[in-house]
């Protein structure tokens, strides 16, 4: 079943209560602060491998916290992955693919309650400071979708002038908002963006430090074109790309900080995780997936396995790493957990609850399977338990192929997977030998599971045989 703008949803979102309970003692909930990144690989963190620069406060969150090792985007590429986020449900379900343009008339549909939406009515104040991405015309802004008030920019950082195909886009110049405002534009310098929306974030832990708050802090960085505040730039010896971690790292650094000042790092859970894996053909740019095949824009481990940690010091243990699947579309069920918020009435989420996981009371995802789609609404894979299964597919490789440098992209290649490939991720995490004929069993159960999704998805790629 898509969701799709559907009458009845919208009278049910009419009908449902924006008014927010009262709020309670700061001490009495839980804070939760998202911070989200964009285009980072799978190895660009210390404790994940990172190699040419340090995180020394990601690494500390990770030894307070739990690791993850198989957490997945929803899918390889911005506005989709976002909008899992913030709804539960797979982004195809709800006509979000690829990463929208400016001035789209697709966006995030207010039928749906997004987790901002379920917090604000547990009482929680709502700000966001970073990239949207998720429509730049109303009603698809922030604030109504549940935010309280955003600073940022409404799409991704290359989005304008610049652009090395803008004779083609047409951008203009990036504009930075203020709530719905557009308080400035920027025209050839965003080396202080990251700066600014880190500042923004502490003041507004510092704000709210009396009541319970949800802080979403998606960077726009380290999506090219590169950019990094004259205190890191140098600093790595990855060059700017490593330079540009290092400042987000710095970021978490001063978030976490606030937090300890105003005496809420017991009663806060932090996540730290990107958007999407690297977008390889960028080079020197790009990030690392640590040997994980293909990056952004694909659906191998590349493109869609991400860092994630977690922090709740006395609710979830220190130094746990965790090899169990989860993705993106179970945020938003976990979180509302947490908090104590009502999950949507008007419809069922495709996210499960994985605080079990998260704690070690269980060692197995609540999801049989995790489906990989790309494109408007091609399934391309599916991640159940050790295994995945690909599809026949066509997509665009940097496999074996230079990237570009210096900010400008090298060509990828295309190519064709022209029969099932299965691969055990335990052994093989890099996705290098079909073993499809030598596990007939698990290719037809994993198919099965396909056949059932497409029965309530569909799928491009079937339909156009």
């Amino acid at each position: 079943m898509r969701i799709l703008l559907l009458p009845a949803l919208l009278l049910v979102a009419a009908c449902q209560s924006e008014q927010p309970a009262p709020p309670s003692k700061n001490s009495d909930h839980t804070n939760i602060v998202l911070i989200l990144t964009d285009d980072q690989g799978y190895a660009d963190v210390g404790v994940y491998g990172a190699a040419g620069f340090k995180t020394p406060n990601l690494d500390a969150l990770a030894a307070n916290g739990v690791r993850m090792t198989h957490h997945y985007a929803t899918q390889a590429v911005c506005s989709a992955s976002r909008a899992s986020i913030l709804t539960g449900l797979y982004p195809n379900r709800i006509d979000m693919h690829g990463a929208l343009f400016p001035q789209s008339e697709r966006g995030i549909d207010t039928a749906l309650t997004t987790l901002p939406e379920l917090l604000r009515r547990r009482g929680y104040a709502t700000g966001m400071f970073g990239k949207w991405h998720l429509g730049d015309l109303p009603p698809h802004l922030p604030l109504q979708n549940g935010f309280d008030e955003w600073y940022g920019i409404p799409y991704s950082n290359d989005m304008w002038p610049t652009h090395p195909s803008n004779d083609y886009f047409k951008f203009y110049a990036l504009p930075v908002f203020e709530n719905d405002r557009v308080v400035d534009s920027i025209h050839t310098d965003q080396s202080n963006l990251t700066t600014e929306l880190t500042e923004r974030s502490v003041d507004f832990i510092h704000r709210h430090r009396k009541e319970p708050f949800f802080l979403y802090v998606p960077h726009p960085q380290p999506h090219v074109p590169l950019f990094v505040s004259d205190k890191f730039r140098g600093k790595s010896a990855r060059g700017l790309y490593g330079d540009v971690i290092m400042e987000l790292d710095w970021s978490v650094g001063q978030i976490m900080e606030a937090l300890d000042e105003n005496g809420l790092t017991d009663n806060t859970l932090v996540i730290f995780t990107s958007d999407n894996g690297p977008w390889l053909a960028y080079g020197d740019h790009a990030g690392s997936t640590g040997g994980l095949r293909e990056g952004k824009q694909t659906t191998f481990e590349g493109g869609q396995r991400e860092p994630f940690l977690v922090s709740y010091p006395g609710k979830l243990p220190p130094g746990r790493v965790v090899d169990v699947p989860t993705m993106g579309i179970d945020l938003l069920p976990t979180l509302a957990g947490v908090a104590g918020a009502e999950l949507p009435a008007a419809y069922p989420l495709d996210g499960k609850d994985i605080w079990q996981v998260w704690t070690g009371e269980s060692n197995q995802s609540p999801q049989e399977a995790y489906f990989f789609y790309y494109n408007r609404n091609e399934l391309r894979g599916v991640r159940s338990g050790e295994w995945k299964l690909h599809f026949p597919h066509t997509y665009n490789s940097m496999e074996g192929r230079p990237g570009g440098s210096d900010g400008l992209p090298a060509e990828t290649e295309q190519r064709t997977l022209t029969e099932v490939h299965l691969y055990h991720l335990i052994n093989d995490p890099n996705e290098t030998t079909n073993v499809a004929q030598e596990h007939p069993e698990v290719v037809a159960r994993l198919s099965t599971l396909a056949e059932e999704m497409r029965a309530d998805l569909g799928d491009d790629l079937i339909q156009a045989e």
